[in-house]
């Protein structure tokens, strides 16, 4: 059990430090006036574990805070992320 634990540490860890990158990525795209990153990828990489990264991205680069789906959206799923954690851990 705990080799899945180390696994599942180390899967959050990288897809973090990869959405943190690709918020900066894509502000560097935006200030260039280059081709984006979509916002849905950022998004998806938030669900499917990043939302830390996704938040430390938006306040690090200063990078989409004023969009409603990023500072409302990724606090939301940050508490779904935390509400199936907790579900998991009393099971």
């Amino acid at each position: 059990m705990d080799r899945i634990y180390q696994i599942i540490l180390y899967y959050l860890l990288g897809i973090n430090v990869l959405t943190l990158i690709l918020f900066g990525v894509d502000k560097l795209k935006a200030k260039k006036h280059w081709w984006r990153i979509p916002e849905s990828t950022l998004l998806i990489l938030a669900v499917v574990g990043g939302s830390i990264g996704a938040v430390a991205g938006m306040y690090v680069f200063r990078h989409k805070t004023m969009r409603e789906k990023f500072y409302i959206g990724i606090p939301f799923i940050i508490l779904i992320q935390l509400g199936i954690i907790i579900y998991m851990l009393t099971k």
